[in-house]
């Protein structure tokens, strides 16, 4: 513990090794995704997965990654960084082997569920290991190479996995996920240093841990469940109605309330989660519709997104100078405007018009608008908070990130059930898709009325 000073990189004008592994930690999140994205034809034909079944592959891990974000974050200050990295870390590498191995559908869930929660705990904590260890310009750096990555990994994330996809087996991906997370366990108890710095007393809110994940969980499970639904919106009615009661009275909330009363934050979460909902569902559904309409390999569809993903990189490169010119205001409707009309435009043309009209311009209108609104709705999010509340509200907009995803693809596959015709289902879930992009943009709009009265 002596020498932990001369290991921090604040002053030194050299990032070290910390860096590399908070940036391969993201890039393992954003691999993990695209493999499912890649794989989902492969995994439903192996397993024999409806469309229902196999949406779960990717929404039972944005719930539990969502619900228990929060969680991770606090877990983080409360013990200590290296501590819940490595945790998160086993966490995935153990799911990722099991996923893997999976025999079934029920297991394959099942441990797509524990990967999200090694998940949430691994991303907040290496976004704070940044926060530990840089400051000043270099703190500055990191976190524009941070953002890169996101950017960089979506597209390098699905072609990773269209290549895996196309001359391996699917399960192949998810060793090469524990391989990594292996790697980075290695690394992280090699060059992570506990520390106590960061400590505060305080208390976890365990209640609305629990209510939240089963509230959330339930209505998924309502929306695109098989049995016993009306029993699942029985209790997404009560566990969320208690989660709020618990909300407005426990001592360190997991979701403080007051968040929601500034106009401002409480339209850009909305706007997130019906923007989140709309885009989860494109990048899941279209590379199936794309495998099964033209017939080309997963790796011909990683490379098919490149419209929208490249695009979306590259613009949203540009948003810092846009908001600056502007305002973030503008920036986040004119995104939402262009994000909307992408996907009306991909709908109402139709996939069977061909890829160029059905799919690469609206990919690129997408793009354009997806780049230009993420960075806007974040500082929406967490605007005019007070310092009390402003890491709860970083906390709330990446839990409202990762269930809107998992709400909107339930809500689109539950509408597109039963469609086994590939063109067919993919203009329907487009038209969906739309739905919730308009809502995306009128919660948008409404930031434009100002504060609440």
């Amino acid at each position: 513990m002596e020498n932990q000073t001369d290991d921090l990189v604040n002053d030194s004008g050299k990032f070290g090794i910390i860096l590399p592994i908070v940036l391969i930690s993201y890039f393992l999140i954003l691999l993990n995704n695209s493999l499912v994205f890649t794989s989902t034809v492969q995994i439903s034909r192996e397993l024999h997965m409806n469309s229902i079944m196999i949406a779960w592959v990717s929404n039972a891990y944005a719930l539990t990654f969502g619900g228990f974000l929060s969680f991770g974050a606090r877990l983080g200050d409360i013990l200590n960084r290296r501590a819940v990295l490595l945790t998160g870390l086993w966490i995935f590498m153990i799911a990722s082997l099991l996923v893997g191995l999976a025999p079934n559908q029920t297991i394959l869930i099942a441990m797509r569920a524990l990967q999200g929660i090694g998940g949430a705990l691994l991303a907040p904590a290496t976004l704070a290991l940044l926060m530990d260890y840089y400051s000043g310009p270099m703190l500055t750096r990191a976190i524009a190479y941070y953002g890169a990555t996101a950017g960089i990994g979506t597209s390098l994330g699905l072609i990773v996995g269209g290549i895996i996809a196309s001359y391996s087996s699917w399960r192949a991906g998810f060793f090469l996920d524990m391989i990594m997370s292996l790697f980075l366990i290695v690394m992280s108890w090699k060059y992570v240093h506990p520390t106590n710095e960061h400590k505060i007393q305080t208390t976890i809110d365990w209640w609305g841990t629990i209510t939240s994940i089963i509230g959330f969980s339930a209505l998924v499970y309502s929306i695109d469940g098989t049995l016993y639904r009306g029993l699942a919106i029985v209790v997404t009615v009560i566990a969320l109605v208690s989660f709020v009661l618990i909300e407005a009275r426990v001592k360190n909330p997991l979701m403080p309330l007051e968040i929601f009363k500034d106009n401002q934050r409480a339209s850009a979460l909305v706007s997130r989660f019906f923007m989140l909902g709309a885009s989860m569902s494109y990048f899941f559904l279209m590379p199936q519709a794309l495998q099964r309409v033209f017939g080309i390999s997963p790796l011909m569809v990683a490379i098919a997104f490149l419209p929208l993903t490249a695009v979306q990189f590259g613009i949203s490169l540009l948003v810092a100078r846009l908001t600056f010119r502007f305002s973030n205001a503008t920036v986040l409707i004119a995104g939402a405007i262009i994000d909307t009309f992408g996907l009306a435009l991909g709908a109402f043309v139709g996939i069977q018009q061909g890829y160029l009209l059905g799919g690469a311009i609206p990919m690129a209108f997408i793009g354009i608008g997806q780049g230009l609104i993420m960075s806007p709705l974040t500082v929406a999010g967490v605007a005019n908070t007070s310092d009390d509340i402003a890491g709860a509200a970083s906390g709330v907009v990446n839990t409202v990130h990762q269930i809107g995803g998992a709400v909107g693809l339930s809500i689109v596959s539950a509408a597109v059930a039963g469609i086994t015709d590939a063109t067919k289902m993919i203009d329907q879930a487009q038209l969906v898709m739309v739905v919730l992009a308009v809502i995306m943009l009128l919660a948008g709009l409404n930031i434009l009325r100002g504060p609440h009265e």
